[in-house]
C-alpha cells in the first residue's frame, strides 16, 4: 500500500494530511511509515542513530507509531545563507550546492529511490509527501519529491488544495494539467482543505473537476484551530493544543482531525482504494 499527498502550493496541508492518514492506518493496525524523497527546510530532527530529517518526517513517523529513521526523508536541503544549501544525504552532511555547483539529480534521485524501497520492503504502508508544488514547471528537472517519485515509482497520488488562500478549483484544475501526460494518471483523488462553511455549496465545482480531471474528491476538511510542529516559514504558528507534553498533544490533535474529518464525510475507504491500486 503506497499513495503520494501532493500539494498544489507550499502550505496547502499535506503534511498534516500526511500525518492523518499515517495516524488513521496504524490505529487500524497497519504498520506505516511516512517518507519523503526531498525536503526543504531548517527545521530537523536528530534520529537515534545520530542522522538528520525534516521535523515534519518525524512527526508523521509519530503518527505512525513508528521510529524516526533516515529513510523517511533522504535528501533534506538546509538553506545556510547567501545562496548556498546544505544536502543531507541519508541523515548526513553530504555537500553545499549553489547556483555554480547544483546537486547531481541523478545520484539524488537513486539515493531516494532507495530509501523508499527500504521502507516498502519494512511496512505494509509507506504514506508519501510531496514538496512545494508538482506544477511548477520551471524546476521540474530537478523535482525528486513530486513527478520524479511519481515516475520512478508509479505511486498513485492525491492532490491537496488550500481553500483558505482562495482559487482552489484553479489550483487543483491547473496542477492536474501541468502534471507531465506520462505521470498525470497516476492522479486519482484530491482534498479541499481548510474549509469555513457549509461543504455543499462546493457541489457543482467539484463535480465539474472530477468531470474534467478523473480524480475523485475524497472529502472536504474543514478549517482546524489545531497546532502542529512546523516545517517552514508558510506553516501556521497558531492553533490550540493540551496534552501532558507536546508529543501527546500533537496526536491527540491528529485524533480530533480525524474524527471531524469522519464527521464531514471523508472518504478514508476511497483513500485505501487508491493506496492498495
Amino acid at each position: 500500500m503506497r499513495v503520494l499527498f501532493l500539494g498544489t502550493s507550499s502550505g496547502a496541508g499535506k503534511t498534516t494530511v500526511s500525518a492523518m492518514y499515517c495516524r488513521y492506518l496504524a490505529r487500524k493496525g497497519v504498520r506505516v511509515a511516512p517518507f519523503k524523497a526531498s525536503n526543504l527546510s531548517l527545521n530537523s530532527y536528530a534520529t537515534s542513530d545520530g542522522g538528520e530529517i525534516g521535523i515534519g518526517q518525524a512527526f508523521q513517523a509519530m503518527a505512525s507509531g513508528a521510529v524516526p529513521a533516515t529513510d523517511m526523508n533522504p535528501i533534506l536541503l538546509k538553506p545556510s545563507g547567501n545562496g548556498r544549501i546544505q544536502v543531507v544525504l541519508n541523515g548526513m552532511p553530504y555537500a553545499d550546492i549553489t547556483d555554480d555547483t547544483p546537486l547531481d539529480i541523478g545520484i539524488a534521485t537513486a539515493e531516494a529511490c532507495k530509501a523508499y524501497d527500504r521502507l516498502r520492503e519494512r511496512f505494509d504502508a509507506v504514506v508519501c509527501e510531496g514538496s512545494g508544488s508538482p506544477a511548477e514547471i520551471n524546476l521540474r528537472g530537478r523535482d525528486i519529491a513530486n513527478v520524479g517519485m511519481m515516475r520512478e515509482r508509479n505511486i498513485p497520488s492525491v492532490l491537496v488544495g488550500d481553500i483558505e488562500r482562495g482559487g482552489v478549483f484553479a489550483a487543483l484544475y491547473g496542477t492536474w494539467k501541468l502534471i507531465p501526460e506520462g505521470q498525470r494518471g497516476l492522479l486519482k483523488g484530491f482534498i479541499i482543505n481548510r474549509f469555513r462553511g457549509d461543504p455543499t455549496m462546493l457541489g457543482s465545482g467539484i463535480a465539474s473537476i472530477e468531470e474534467i480531471t478523473g480524480m475523485k474528491c475524497l472529502g472536504i476538511l474543514p478549517y482546524a484551530d489545531l497546532r502542529f510542529p512546523e516545517e517552514d516559514s508558510l506553516s501556521n504558528s497558531g492553533g490550540r493544543m493540551s496534552g501532558k507534553d507536546a508529543s501527546s498533544a500533537y496526536l491527540e490533535n491528529l485524533d480530533s482531525l480525524i474524527a471531524e474529518a469522519e464527521r464531514c464525510g471523508f472518504d478514508f475507504e476511497a483513500l485505501k482504494r487508491i493506496a492498495e491500486g
